[in-house]
C-alpha cells in the first residue's frame, strides 16, 4: 500500500494572453520573425512558457500565450507583469489586448 500525504499541496498557475498588431507587416515570415525575436529574449530573461496560441495565418495579428508555474501567487502576477512590461518596451509590435489570470491548482497528492 501507497502511504499518501493527504494533507496536499497547492500550486498556483500563471498565464497572460497577449495580442499584438504589426504595422506595415506583409508577410508571415515577417510574422514570424517578430515571433521569434519575442520568444528568444522571454527565454534568455524570465523561466516562462511561450507560445503562439491564435492568429497563426494572419499576417498582422499575433497572439501569445506566457505561462509560469509557482507556489506563490504575488511572485507569479509580479513576474508576468516584468514579461508585459519587458515585451512592451522592445517596440515590435502594438500590444493590442492583455489579459492575466492567476489560477490556484490543488493537488492532494504531495510528495
Amino acid at each position: 500500500m501507497i502511504d499518501v500525504d493527504t494533507r496536499g499541496t497547492d500550486m498556483k498557475i500563471g498565464y497572460v494572453s497577449l495580442r499584438f498588431f504589426l504595422h506595415g507587416n506583409n508577410s508571415l515570415k515577417g510574422k514570424r520573425k517578430v515571433i521569434r525575436a519575442i520568444k528568444d529574449r522571454l527565454k534568455n530573461k524570465f523561466n516562462v512558457s511561450v507560445a503562439e496560441v491564435g492568429d497563426q495565418d494572419v499576417w498582422q495579428n499575433i497572439h501569445l500565450g506566457i505561462a509560469a508555474v509557482n507556489a506563490d501567487a504575488q511572485y507569479l502576477d509580479g513576474l508576468l507583469k516584468q514579461v508585459v512590461n519587458f515585451i512592451d518596451h522592445m517596440h515590435l509590435a502594438e500590444m493590442t489586448d492583455c489579459q492575466t489570470e492567476i489560477v490556484d491548482v490543488h493537488n492532494r497528492y504531495a510528495d
